[in-house]
C-alpha cells in the first residue's frame, strides 16, 4: 500500500501545505488528505451515473463539515453528535463551491458531490483554506472533467503588513481579512471584511495572493501527473440543431425589441409573448425536432445573452435604458413600523428591502460553539429572508444557503460600525425582508439595515451602503470591456462578474467578488473598485437625506439597559444570602440584574420605568446612611420605647418614642403601624454604628435659636 501513497507539498509562510492521496477513501472518484501544521481535512469527490440527455447546469453539491473530535471536543446540547450544518459550515461550502463550479463542464451532466471533512483542528490555523485547496486537489486527480485546479489563500492586513494564511489570533488583530481564490491564470473569487480599508489596500492584498495561489495550483498539477485518473467522457450530443437557424433569425429582432421593455416583469412578459408567437409560427418544425421545447428555450437564452452584451459593448445602453455608471432611482423611509424598535424601507429600482432592528438584553445573545475555539457569544446578528413572492413566484419559506450567505455578507458590512458593548450594552438583531428583487438584494440589505439601526437609536460609528458591480467583456483578450454599476438580475446572470462592495465614506467594510471568466486584470479590478466607490458615495448621500445620524433615544418599546458601579465589598449585599436580595429586586421591578466581579451592575428593564426602579433599589442597598438626610422608611417593629424603621435595604434605625411628636406619646401604636412608610430624619450614627431617627423632625422640622 505504501507505494500507492503519493504526496506533494508547498511551503506557505512558516508551515507546509501537504496533499496526500492513496491511503484513505480509495473508493471515491478522488480523495486527498490535506494538512497544514496541526489542522487537517479529508476531501473527497464522487459522481453519479452518466446522463441520458444534456443538462444546462452543473449538478454540484459541496458539503463542508467539521467534526468536534478534530479539536478534542464533544458537541454541546442534548444530542452528542454532529447534526444539521452550522452556518459556518454552509458559508465555507459556498466558498468552495463558487470558484469551482464554473470549471465543471455542463456536458458532463452527472451529479457531483464534494465532501471536505475537518478531522484535525489545532485552533491556530484555519481549516477552511485547507478544505478549499484539498477539495480542488481531490477533483483534479479524479476522473471527473475539471478545468482546474483552483487554489485559495487568506490574506490579512496587520499593522500595515500583509500576512498570507494568518492564524486565528492574527485575524483578530487584522484591519482586513479576505479569502482569495483563483486559477494559475488569475483571480476568480474574493470574499471578506475590512475596517474601512482603501481600494488600493484591497488591490494590494489580492495581488499578494496570486503568486501563492499559482504555487498551490502547481502542486496539484504535480499530484495529478503522479496519480491522476483518466477523465470520464462528457455527454456527446449528436443531435442536429440546424432547424433552429431560421427560427433564431425570425425571433432575434422580436426579442431585441421585447428584451428592452422597461420593468422586469414587463420584459419577462414581452419575451414570453415572442416565444408564444415563435412557437405558433414554427409549430410543425418544433413538433418534429423539439417536442419538449428545451432547445427552443435554450435558443432564447442564447439570444438574450447575445443582445444584452451587444447593446452594452456597442452602445453603452443597458436593458433598462441606463448607462454603465448609473444607479437606479433610490427611495428611503424610516420609522414606518410603529411597534418595532427601528425600521427602514430601502428601494433601489425593483429591489426592495425592509430592514427591522430589535434591541435585546444579554440573554438574547447568540451562542457560538465551533471547533476552532471556546464557546463565544455574539451580540450583533443580521438575518436575511428571501421569500418567493419577492420575484413573483410560489415556493417554500425556508432558510437556505442563499439566505445564510447573503445575510453573512451584509452582517460583515455593518459589523465594523456597531458600537462596543461598553458604549451600547444591547444585543442587536437586524432582519432584512426582501420584498422585491432584481439585482443585489444583499447590498440593499446593507442599506436598509444601516437605516433601521439609526432609526432604533443605535449609535453606529458611520453610515454604510453597498453596491453590486458587473462586467461585460468582448472576447477572451478582455481588451474591450464595460464595468456596470448597480447590476440587474439579468446582468448578473448573463454577465462576467458579480462584484459587491460595501463600506463607509472612508473605506471598505465588506467585499465579495465572483468572476465567471478565467480571471480579471488589476486594471479591471481597480476601475471596478473606483466605480463602486462612486456608487457607494451616491447611495450614502441619498440615505443621509432621510436620516443623517442615529436617533438620540431608543424606542419606548425597547428594553432599557442601565449600568452602575458598586464597591466590590458591596457585591454580597446586592446579591444577598442565596441570591435573595437580587431576586427580590427582579421580582419587584420585572428587570434582570447582573453583577460582575468588578462591581459593574447591569440592569435590563422591560422598559425605562422598570430599569430605573431597579437601579434605585441597587443604589439604596449600597448607599451609606447620611446624617441630616430625610429618608422614606418602612416601619418594621413596634416596641414600648419606640419603633425600628428600615431607611435603606438591610439598614434599620430606632425612632425613640420621644421623637414621634412634640407632645407626650403614651403608645407608639398611636402614631405608627407596622408596614407604614413614613419620612424620618437620620439624626445620629452612634459609636456602635446604631442609627437614631426622628419622625417629628422630618415632618415638622424644629426651628431653634439655641
Amino acid at each position: 500500500m505504501e507505494n500507492s501513497i503519493k504526496q506533494v507539498s508547498v511551503q506557505i509562510g512558516d508551515d507546509v501545505l501537504v496533499f496526500e492521496t492513496g491511503k484513505m477513501c480509495k473508493q471515491a472518484n478522488g480523495a486527498v488528505y490535506g494538512h497544514y501544521a496541526g489542522s487537517a481535512v479529508i476531501a473527497t469527490v464522487c459522481c453519479g451515473d452518466a446522463p441520458t440527455e444534456p443538462l444546462d447546469y452543473v449538478p454540484l453539491s459541496v458539503e463542508y463539515n467539521e467534526k468536534y473530535y478534530a479539536a478534542g471536543k464533544i458537541p454541546g446540547g442534548f444530542l452528542k453528535r454532529e447534526a444539521r450544518p452550522k452556518d459556518k459550515e454552509i458559508l465555507v461550502s459556498r466558498l468552495i463551491d463558487r470558484p469551482m463550479r464554473p470549471l465543471f463542464d455542463k456536458a458532463f451532466g452527472r451529479e457531483i458531490q464534494v465532501v471536505p471533512t475537518v478531522v484535525s483542528c489545532d485552533q491556530i490555523n484555519t481549516p477552511d483554506i485547507i478544505a478549499i485547496n484539498a477539495s480542488s486537489a481531490a477533483v483534479t486527480i479524479s476522473d471527473i472533467p475539471f478545468a482546474g485546479p483552483i487554489a485559495a489563500v487568506r490574506v490579512a492586513l496587520i499593522d500595515g503588513a500583509y500576512v498570507i494564511n494568518p492564524t486565528f489570533q492574527q485575524i483578530a488583530k487584522a484591519s482586513l481579512d479576505i479569502v482569495v481564490a483563483g486559477t494559475r491564470d488569475g483571480i476568480t473569487m474574493v470574499e471578506g471584511g475590512a475596517k474601512e480599508v482603501s481600494e488600493q489596500a484591497m488591490l494590494d492584498a489580492i495581488a499578494e495572493a496570486q503568486p501563492v495561489i499559482t504555487r498551490i495550483c502547481d502542486a496539484q498539477i504535480q499530484l495529478r501527473e503522479m496519480c491522476g485518473k483518466e477523465k470520464l467522457p462528457v455527454f456527446v450530443d449528436t443531435k442536429d440543431y440546424s432547424f433552429l437557424e431560421p427560427i433564431k433569425a425570425y425571433a432575434r429582432p422580436l426579442v431585441q425589441q421585447a428584451f428592452f421593455a422597461q420593468g422586469k416583469m414587463a420584459r419577462h412578459e414581452a419575451v414570453h409573448q415572442v416565444k408564444v408567437r415563435t412557437k405558433e409560427k414554427f409549430a410543425e418544425v418544433l413538433e418534429q425536432n423539439d417536442p419538449s421545447g428545451d432547445n427552443l428555450s435554450a435558443m432564447f437564452d442564447d439570444l438574450e445573452y447575445e443582445l444584452l452584451r451587444e447593446s452594452i459593448l456597442a452602445k453603452g445602453v443597458r436593458v433598462d435604458g441606463r448607462n454603465p455608471r448609473e444607479i437606479r432611482p433610490i427611495t428611503c423611509e424610516v420609522g414606518l413600523l410603529a411597534r418595532t424598535h427601528g425600521s427602514a424601507l430601502f428601494t433601489r429600482g425593483e429591489t426592495q428591502s425592509l430592514g427591522v432592528t430589535t434591541l435585546g438584553t444579554a440573554s438574547d445573545e447568540q451562542l457560538n460553539d465551533y471547533i476552532d475555539g471556546d464557546k463565544t457569544t455574539t451580540s450583533f446578528m443580521l438575518h436575511y429572508n428571501f421569500p418567493p413572492y419577492s420575484v413573483g413566484e410560489t415556493g417554500k419559506l425556508s432558510t437556505g444557503r442563499r439566505e445564510i450567505g447573503h445575510g453573512h455578507l451584509a452582517q460583515r458590512a455593518l459589523e465594523y460600525v456597531i458600537p462596543s458593548k461598553e458604549v451600547f450594552p444591547y444585543t442587536i438583531r437586524v432582519v432584512s425582508e426582501i420584498l422585491e428583487s432584481n439585482g443585489s438584494s444583499s447590498q440593499a440589505t446593507v442599506c436598509s439595515g444601516c437605516l433601521s439601526l439609526m432609526d432604533a437609536g443605535v449609535p453606529i460609528k458611520k453610515m454604510v451602503a453597498g453596491v453590486a458591480m458587473g462586467l461585460i467583456t468582448a472576447d477572451e483578450s478582455y481588451s474591450k470591456y464595460v464595468i456596470l454599476s448597480d447590476i440587474l438580475g439579468e446582468e448578473d446572470h448573463l454577465g462576467d462578474m458579480d462584484f459587491k462592495v460595501a463600506g463607509t465614506e472612508d473605506g471598505i467594510t465588506a467585499f465579495q467578488m465572483d468572476i465567471k471568466i478565467a480571471g480579471v486584470s488589476r486594471e479591471i479590478m481597480s476601475k471596478a473598485l473606483e466605480q463602486a466607490r462612486e456608487g457607494r458615495l451616491h447611495i450614502l448621500g441619498i440615505m443621509k437625506q432621510t436620516i443623517d445620524k442615529p436617533r438620540a433615544e431608543i424606542s419606548e418599546y425597547a428594553p432599557k439597559i442601565v449600568t452602575t458601579k458598586v464597591d466590590v465589598e458591596k457585591i454580597g449585599a446586592v446579591i444577598g444570602t442565596g441570591g435573595k436580595t437580587i431576586k427580590a429586586i427582579a421580582q419587584t421591578t420585572g428587570a434582570e440584574v447582573d453583577i460582575a466581579e468588578d462591581g459593574t451592575v447591569t440592569i435590563y428593564g422591560k422598559n425605562k420605568a422598570s430599569a430605573m426602579q431597579a437601579l434605585e433599589m441597587v443604589k439604596s442597598i449600597v448607599e451609606e446612611p447620611e446624617v441630616g438626610r430625610i429618608y422614606q422608611g418602612t416601619v418594621k417593629r413596634l416596641m414600648d420605647f419606640g419603633a425600628f424603621i428600615e431607611i435603606l435595604p438591610g439598614k434599620e434605625g430606632l425612632c425613640h418614642i420621644s421623637k414621634l411628636a412634640r407632645t407626650r406619646v403614651n403608645n407608639v401604636s398611636d402614631v405608627l403601624s407596622v408596614g407604614q412608610v413614613v419620612p424620618v430624619l437620620l439624626t445620629e450614627i452612634d459609636r456602635a454604628g446604631r442609627l437614631n431617627l426622628s419622625y417629628i423632625d422630618a415632618i415638622n422640622p424644629r426651628h431653634s435659636d439655641k
